[in-house]
């Protein structure tokens, strides 16, 4: 996950960096660090970040040629849950 890509996915959710720090249990601190791309952050706080997001219905897309960003999960209409 790429500061650019964190920040991206905050903000389709809609959450501020306080918010997104609460879902990953971690420091907002932390947050701002790794969206300013200062240095290397901790391997688990990245990681505990990332898997926030992706609960939250993130899907973290790579470099492939097109980019690399990210995009909310589809919702499933009948059930009204998120699907991939």
């Amino acid at each position: 996950m790429t500061p650019k890509q964190c920040r991206q996915a905050r903000e389709l959710l809609g959450w501020t960096q306080v918010q997104l720090s609460r879902a990953a249990s971690c420091v907002s601190n932390t947050v701002k660090y790794i969206e300013a791309g200062n240095g290397c952050p901790r391997t688990p706080s990245l990681a505990a970040i990332r898997a926030a997001l992706e609960t939250a219905g993130i899907e973290f897309m790579a470099e492939n040629g097109g980019g690399e960003g990210v995009r909310l999960r589809k919702q499933n209409s009948a059930a009204g849950t998120q699907t991939t």
